[in-house]
């Protein structure tokens, strides 16, 4: 298995980065709209993305822990059987977790649960698009929100 680590510092308070973490609207903003989110563990939720192939481009989320301003993990699955590369089958944990650093917050994201080469497309992809999102989201943290 391979996951996707990313680690920033945030110049902004913890409590505006986990509001931007965990209200719909604004996850829409920095990430994707989400259907159905509630920071609670055992809430599903999904995203829409575009479909390839067989699959529909839903991805199905479940919220796994919460720690108010501190760690929020889901599972992230999508994909199809019948795919190969983009859209192939993906059960996957993405886990935040915020903590106070000089200046403003760290910002960590794992993206964990990639198996290769089955999903090294997505895997490629999302490397690169986890990185845009985490510079949104510093931007979205940063706005009167």
């Amino acid at each position: 298995m391979t996951d996707i680590a990313i680690d920033e510092v945030f110049p902004h308070a913890r409590e505006k980065v986990w509001r931007a973490l965990t209200t719909a609207e604004l996850i829409g903003r920095w990430l994707m709209a989400p259907t159905g989110f509630a920071p609670v563990v055992g809430n599903r939720f999904t995203f829409q993305t575009k479909a390839a192939g067989a699959w529909d481009g839903r991805i199905r989320c479940e919220v796994l822990e919460v720690v108010p301003n501190e760690r929020l993990v889901y599972s992230w699955r999508s994909g199809d059987a019948g795919n190969v590369g983009y859209g192939a089958p993906l059960d996957t944990v993405v886990a935040w977790t915020l903590a106070d650093a000089a200046g403003g917050t760290r910002v960590r994201i794992v993206h964990s649960g990639f198996a290769l080469p089955k999903n090294e497309t997505a895997y490629a992809n999302m490397s690169d698009g986890w990185k845009k999102v985490v510079r949104n989201l510093d931007a979205l943290s940063g706005d009167e929100t």
